[in-house]
């Protein structure tokens, strides 16, 4: 697989935990490569020092010192992302929340906890519309 098929995501969570299973999750499908911050500042560092600019950026909503949301707008104003697809990664899915998100901008919502195992298609389900 060449270095333009690949799948670019950047994951942002907290929860070291998380972290982790997301990291085996999307393991599981070669053609996805990511990168991982533990919080938002973390990501904005990243987003403005690197040059690695992903194809999808997953948040998790509730995080210290910056939400996903919040986090959001501002990579959203960074060159290079404005135009990328957010998803939120989050156990606060009430009807109202999920409905905030997308109003807010986000392509889709997955809900911890999410099932490993299918984590990378329904990913890929967001961003292309096709499986693996």
């Amino acid at each position: 697989m060449s270095e333009a098929d690949r799948l670019r995501i950047l994951y942002v969570d907290d929860d070291k935990d998380i972290r982790h299973i997301v990291k085996l999750s999307l393991a599981l499908d070669p053609g996805i490569e990511l990168r991982l911050c533990a919080d938002g500042a973390e990501a904005l560092h990243a987003a403005k020092t690197d040059g690695w600019r992903p194809d999808l950026v997953m948040l998790d909503v509730m995080m210290p010192r910056m939400d996903g949301p919040t986090l959001m707008v501002e990579l959203r104003d960074l060159p290079g992302f404005a135009d990328k697809p957010f998803i939120f990664v989050t156990a606060r899915a009430r009807e109202a929340d999920v409905q905030s998100y997308h109003e807010a901008g986000a392509k889709g919502v997955i809900l911890k906890p999410f099932n490993p195992l299918t984590l990378a298609s329904s990913v890929r389900t967001f961003v292309t519309g096709s499986q693996p």
